[in-house]
């Protein structure tokens, strides 16, 4: 794609990256067939290249975002599902999270919208707030489930239990090994997940203390930052990515880390851009490019590792939905399936693998519409699999299929934890063996 921008706009860091994306782009629209909102709406502008013909208008020409170009770049789930198909190896990432902030700093949005986007950038990063919100919003589920709009949505994707309050944010922790130490890791517990799902993180905890490694859960570790990052609030989601890494870091010369371990992909996506994000800030660039190098997924990390053998192979068979953030963020695809075979399991793909499932961090809030059409979408291909349990890396993507479906959907890692000698999923309580059998 030709451009013109002047010297003087190339002199802006951010600028200048997104020249070279846009410069990248050739125009041959493979991105059309493997965007979602694209597949559902059929409208150019709701595809990836036309939104890059949006942003680079309103970049070039230094021109405000209008109600149209808002709408269109909100539209974006970010699934990344365009990178991993482009042939020209066109960062779309980097170009809609700047287009995003751009958005944020020049289109004043109706007051409804600024204030539930500022009430989700502030809440969501915060476990104890978060966990207050759905402690008083839950006596009312079923009466906002049935309402339009985004509080329907916020209805239906509340939880309808709370489990107990996790061990999170209680200082330094440290969970040794079971037998001799193999390794040290950082464990990064999330916001959100500890307060709907904690039990992913005590899965994850028992299936690398079987395993020899040493997890440290240091205090000062926080929301990635991810949330407020794609809402376009850059300056929180920085504060959130200092704060680890002064956190991590403090771990590294406690003990030394080995790795710093993800187990919600759209987090661990972010914190592997940390060195993008904070490469212009002489004070933060090299410490947050160290600390991304660090960074690996949960499934990435215990195929590096080897897992043990199964105790006792089940043969359940599983539906694997590969969240958008691991298989087109992180280019992680195989790997969790691999191990979900190697621990005993007889994985399934569904059908149109490479669609997001409407999750996408608070997008099935932000755009109810568009989120459960995908999200109905994505559970009739995972039921037309026929299999007992579903299996993902992402809590978003867990309360979305949740939200949509009556089977069991379950964290990748507490199905390697159960393999492996660890207690039954909570999810799988209500009897397993009988859903096997008839799938």
């Amino acid at each position: 794609m030709q451009t013109r921008f002047s010297a003087a706009q190339l002199a802006d860091p951010d600028v200048e990256v997104s020249e070279k994306i846009l410069r990248a782009c050739v125009h041959c629209g493979f991105c059309t067939a493997t965007c979602p909102t694209y597949v559902l709406l059929g409208d150019e502008l709701d595809s990836p290249r036309g939104r890059i013909y949006l942003i680079k208008e309103m970049l070039e020409k230094e021109r405000p975002a209008t109600a149209e170009t808002a709408l269109h770049i909100d539209r974006c789930l970010s699934c990344l599902a365009c990178m991993t198909t482009c042939p020209s190896g066109v960062h779309y990432m980097h170009l809609v999270d700047h287009a995003r902030r751009h958005v944020e700093e020049t289109y004043r949005r109706p007051l409804a919208d600024r204030l539930l986007r500022s009430l989700l950038g502030w809440l969501l990063p915060r476990p104890a707030w978060f966990r207050r919100a759905i402690a008083l919003g839950r006596p009312f589920r079923n009466l906002l489930a049935a309402m339009p709009g985004r509080i329907g949505a916020l209805g239906r994707l509340m939880p309808r239990s709370l489990p107990p309050v996790g061990a999170a944010g209680q200082g330094t922790r440290t969970v040794p090994p079971t037998g001799p130490r193999r390794a040290r890791v950082a464990l990064l517990e999330g916001c959100v997940q500890t307060v709907i799902d904690p039990a992913i993180n005590a899965a994850t905890l028992r299936l690398f203390a079987r395993h020899g490694v040493e997890t440290v859960l240091p205090e000062g570790v926080g929301c990635c930052g991810s949330l407020t990052h794609h809402l376009g609030q850059e300056a929180p989601a920085l504060a959130s990515a200092k704060a680890n890494i002064a956190a991590w870091e403090k771990a590294i010369e406690a003990g030394g880390l080995d790795a710093i371990l993800i187990n919600a992909s759209g987090c661990g996506t972010t914190v592997k851009d940390y060195g993008f994000m904070l490469r212009t800030d002489p004070a933060w660039a090299a410490r947050a490019a160290r600390i991304s190098a660090l960074a690996k997924d949960v499934t990435e990390f215990m195929a590096e590792l080897g897992l043990e053998a199964p105790a006792a192979p089940s043969g359940l068979a599983v539906a694997y939905h590969s969240a958008c953030s691991m298989q087109h963020g992180q280019k992680l695809h195989g790997t969790p399936i691999a191990l979900l075979r190697a621990a005993g399991y007889e994985v399934r793909e569904p059908a149109e693998a490479h669609l997001c499932c409407g999750s996408a961090g608070t997008y099935n809030i932000l755009q109810p519409e568009l989120a459960a059409k995908l999200g109905a979408r994505k559970a009739g291909h995972l039921t037309a699999t026929r299999a007992a349990a579903i299996a993902t890396g992402n809590i978003g993507c867990i309360t979305q299929l949740a939200a949509h479906m009556d089977m069991p959907v379950l964290h990748t890692v507490e199905l390697l934890d159960w393999a492996t000698g660890g207690p039954l999923p909570p999810a799988l309580e209500n009897g397993y063996r009988s859903s096997s059998r008839s799938a």
